[in-house]
């Protein structure tokens, strides 16, 4: 990997991913996305994984996609290149993926983001999504996501002006799970990995599942959709196992079958 770390035990059955292209601020070319489709797939197989971090370090998440690439391309050329088909597998990975944002998640970066589960920033976070200053506009979802996670008129002005917005103000309007200082970031991170990383692996994937089908379906559409996921957890030793820990009153030992 040229562009990311990768550490598939930075604790119990998490892993973690690391952008790392810091003279670009984190720019997002082609081959990173690759690296973290890739990094993904692995971590997505690998039993011993249950819950994965993405981040940038604690001076940048993503800056943007890397403008160099794409500045001088036809349409035609962008749409051969399929650029954001290395995306698709953030969308498919079945393991929970937590972003950790410190500084700059603009453009591409805040698209990345949003593309994870959850949110976790730090004090110094700022989103945005700048591209209408470039002329040009999202294209990694950054007009959709953006618009489910805090509302139309919300997202319209940070569409269309470009506008940045503190974490603070992330958190007011509902884009992230929490706010922890910079120094702590990875740690904070890890200690909300490791509540969801101790629970059932399979109960997890199938929650995790139903709960982004409820962006693609109606409401009795969802309800049946969760029904058949509760009703397959019933398949599962860890679902007995943990109704007979809840029963005897012990800790539960799962262990993802």
């Amino acid at each position: 990997m040229e562009f990311i770390k990768v550490n598939p035990q930075i604790e119990k059955h998490i892993a973690l991913i690391e952008l790392h292209r810091p003279k670009e601020l984190n720019a997002l070319n082609r081959q990173l996305m690759i690296e973290v489709r890739d990094a993904l797939r692995e971590l997505d197989e690998d039993d011993q994984v249950r819950v994965i971090i993405l981040t940038g370090g604690e001076k940048v998440f993503a800056a943007g996609a890397d403008i160099k690439q794409m500045a001088n391309a036809t349409a035609i050329d962008m749409y051969n290149i399929d650029q954001f088909s290395t995306w698709d597998q953030i969308k498919k990975t079945k393991k929970p993926i937590i972003a950790a944002v410190s500084g700059f998640a603009l453009g591409g970066g805040c698209e990345l983001a949003m593309t994870c589960d959850m949110i976790i920033a730090t004090d110094t976070a700022k989103f945005g999504q700048p591209e209408i200053k470039i002329g040009t506009m999202p294209g990694a979802g950054g007009t959709q996501r953006l618009t489910r996670a805090i509302g139309k008129v919300r997202a319209m002005e940070m569409v269309l002006t470009g506008k940045f917005i503190s974490a603070p103000e992330a958190l007011q309007f509902g884009l992230i799970n929490k706010i922890v200082p910079a120094a702590l970031m990875l740690f904070e991170t890890l200690r909300f990995a490791a509540e969801i990383a101790k629970l059932s692996p399979v109960a997890v994937k199938l929650a995790k599942e139903s709960v982004n089908n409820a962006f693609n379906s109606t409401l009795d559409e969802g309800l049946i959709f969760e029904r058949k996921n509760f009703y397959l957890t019933f398949a599962s030793e860890d679902q007995k196992e943990g109704m007979a820990a809840f029963v005897e009153k012990r800790n539960p030992d799962f262990k993802g079958k």
